[in-house]
């Protein structure tokens, strides 16, 4: 396939034109750097730490932890064999009201409703569980359940 003279005259021309064209492009953004210079950087370094700044506050407010809830299994057949280990409770010199208050505390009650159960003051709850915190030689209510648990005082 041939092309013919007016054929390659025009592409010739197309092709200096393009050049021409794109020159005359490169030499306009070469004027707009050197006359521009502070403003592109400045646009530049606004768009990192703008970028920066989205890309943290994403990372601080994604949730860390996820809460997982499950369920013990605890059967009724359990509950009926337990048996407390009396002789542990004699040896701690537990009483049978202080028993009562650390079995309330197993279930997670708060001071205030363990002594709405018992039909005590607040003040005789406190009393109790400082006590039951000496007799087990234990500094927290978690430990005093753990430890209670773990001697089969309670279930």
């Amino acid at each position: 396939m041939m092309l013919s003279s007016k054929n390659r005259q025009l592409i010739y021309y197309s092709v200096a034109f393009a050049v021409l064209f794109g020159l005359l492009k490169w030499i306009e953004y070469q004027f707009l750097v050197r006359n521009y210079t502070f403003e592109i950087y400045a646009s530049a370094i606004a768009l990192l730490f703008t970028s920066l700044g989205i890309w943290i506050a994403l990372k601080i407010t994604r949730p860390k932890a996820t809460t997982i809830i499950f369920e013990k299994n605890k059967s009724l057949d359990n509950t009926n064999d337990f048996k407390p280990n009396e002789k542990l409770i004699l040896q701690l010199g537990l009483s049978k009201r202080e028993l009562e208050v650390l079995e309330l505390m197993a279930q997670g009650l708060s001071n205030q409703e363990i002594s709405e159960n018992l039909f005590v003051s607040l003040n005789t709850v406190k009393t109790h569980i400082s006590r039951l915190f000496t007799k087990l030689n234990v500094k927290r209510r978690t430990q005093a359940v753990e430890m209670a648990k773990k001697s089969a005082i309670i279930l």
